[in-house]
C-alpha cells in the first residue's frame, strides 16, 4: 500500500469516528469517555496479542483495527475537550522516534540492542529532561496488569542480585505463604487481602525461576478451563441436567472426563 492510501485510510477512520461522536450520531459512542473505554482498550490489546501468538493474520488484522479504533477515538475525545488533537498524538510519537534514534536519523552510533537502550535512557534524561529513576523498580510501568508487573518487578530485582539462592527456597516460600493464608480468619478481609497477595507474588516467583511467563501460563490455563467447562455444559445439556450445585458430582465427573478428550 502506498503512502497516499495510508493517509486516506486513516483520514477515513477519523471522519467515521467524528460522525459517530457527532450530534445525531451513535448514542452509545457519544456517551463514552476515555475512562469508560480503558478496560476495553486493555482487552483489545490482549486480543491482538492472542492473535499474534496464534499466528492468525486475519484475526490479527481485525484486532489491530480494534486497537486503532480505540486509540483514535480516545484521542478524538481529547480533541473535543480542547486538550490536544489527533495530529498532536501522531506528530508527538514521530518526533520522539526520530529524537530517540539518532543512530538512524542522526550521526550517533549504536551497534547493538544494548547500545540502543543505553542511548535511549541517556536521551530521556539529558535531551528530554526527564528525572533519572530513583530506583530500578521505577522503570516498571505502574500501568501494567498486576501479574505482569509482579513478574517484571522480580526480574528487575533479580538483575542486581536480590533473588533466592535456588528454586527450593522459592518453593519453601510458596508453602509458607499458603500456611499464612490458611491461618487468617475469613472475616479479616484486610489481612486476607495482604496474605493472598503474598501468595500470588510467590507463585509468580516460581514461574520466573522456572523461566515461565506467568501471564502466558495464565492465558493457557484460562483457555483450558473454558474448553473443559464448555464440555461439561454441553454434556449436561445433552442429559437435560441443570448446571447447579445439586448436580456438582455429575459435573465433576464430566470435568474429569473432559481431561481425556
Amino acid at each position: 500500500m502506498n503512502q497516499k492510501n495510508r493517509k486516506n485510510s486513516f483520514e477515513d477512520l477519523c471522519l467515521t469516528i467524528e460522525a459517530l461522536r457527532a450530534p445525531g450520531g451513535c448514542p452509545w459512542d457519544r456517551e463514552q469517555t476515555p475512562e469508560s473505554l480503558s478496560s476495553d482498550f486493555i482487552e483489545e490489546v490482549y486480543e491482538a496479542v492472542d492473535a499474534i501468538k496464534e499466528k492468525d493474520d486475519e484475526h490479527l488484522k481485525e484486532e489491530l483495527g480494534d486497537v486503532y479504533l480505540l486509540v483514535t477515538m480516545i484521542a478524538y475525545m481529547k480533541q473535543q475537550e480542547g486538550q490536544f488533537n489527533i495530529a498532536d498524538v501522531l506528530d508527538g510519537i514521530r518526533e520522539k522516534l526520530i529524537r530517540r534514534h539518532p543512530h538512524v536519523f542522526g550521526d550517533s552510533t549504536a551497534d547493538s540492542p544494548d547500545d540502543v537502550l543505553k542511548q535511549w535512557e541517556d536521551i530521556k534524561v539529558h535531551v528530554e529532561g526527564r528525572s533519572p529513576k530513583k530506583s530500578i523498580l521505577d522503570k516498571v510501568s505502574k500501568g501494567l496488569p498486576p501479574l505482569e508487573r509482579a513478574y517484571k518487578l522480580q526480574k528487575k530485582a533479580a538483575k542486581v542480585g536480590f533473588d533466592w539462592p535456588d528454586v527450593n527456597a522459592v518453593w519453601d516460600k510458596v508453602h509458607e505463604e499458603i500456611d499464612e493464608v490458611r491461618s487468617v480468619e475469613p472475616e479479616n478481609k484486610d489481612h486476607l487481602l495482604e496474605e493472598v497477595g503474598d501468595l500470588l507474588f510467590s507463585v509468580v516467583n516460581i514461574a520466573r525461576y522456572l523461566n515461565i511467563d506467568p501471564a502466558e501460563a495464565m492465558h493457557h490455563c484460562n483457555h483450558k478451563f473454558m474448553t473443559r467447562f464448555s464440555y461439561v455444559e454441553n454434556k449436561m445439556k445433552d442429559e437435560n441436567l441443570d448446571m447447579n450445585s445439586d448436580n456438582f458430582e455429575k459435573m465433576d465427573q464430566l470435568w474429569d472426563e473432559s481431561k481425556l478428550k
